[in-house]
């Protein structure tokens, strides 16, 4: 198994796409990149840590390459936009990719750079890639939020659009 760190705004969106990609163990959701060591919910979201909302991505690379991990990340959010996704605007929902090993930074780069050449965003990617810091899970009650909330409005009108994006442009690569 490999994991992989992605920071793509509300932790949740991630969340509910990467649980139903073929190849992925598990998802969890949490903060990396700060300076407090296990900051809480509300401290990331007032932005006094410096942490983004992330998700711990454990997978496959046999069924399930890092490079398809960042495929579907640049897919589901916009990583042209500095801090922001949305509405949810502040450090803690920038684009970022923890990178767990040389390799992965290579891959990520690597990826910025095609995507790039291909023109396929209408301005520049602004996704940080950086060496892995400290991960810390998110509390429980974050975990498979979409799952269990799928009526609450964030979901319907933020998640729900990621999840259903992701089923018509990967469909080989669902559970």
């Amino acid at each position: 198994m490999e994991i992989a760190v992605l920071g793509g705004g509300c932790f949740w969106c991630l969340e509910a796409v990467y649980e139903q990609v073929r190849g992925v163990d598990r998802v969890t959701p949490g903060y990396c990149g700060g300076h407090r060591p296990d900051p809480s919910y509300e401290q990331v979201c007032a932005g006094v840590t410096g942490h983004a909302e992330v998700v711990e991505i454990c997978f496959d690379p046999t069924i399930i390459t890092f490079r398809q991990i960042l495929e579907v990340f640049f897919a589901i959010h916009d990583p042209t936009t500095l801090n922001r996704q949305g509405n949810d605007i502040g450090t803690q929902y920038r684009s970022v990719i923890f990178c767990q090993s040389d390799s992965q930074h290579q891959e990520a780069v690597a990826v910025i750079e095609a995507l790039t050449q291909a023109n396929a965003f209408p301005t520049p990617i602004v996704t940080e890639v950086a060496a892995n810091p400290v991960f810390y899970p998110a509390e429980a009650y974050h975990h498979h939020y979409f799952a269990r909330n799928p009526q609450q409005g964030y979901c319907q009108f933020v998640v729900a659009p990621k999840v259903l994006k992701f089923r018509q442009y990967f469909k080989d690569w669902q559970k």
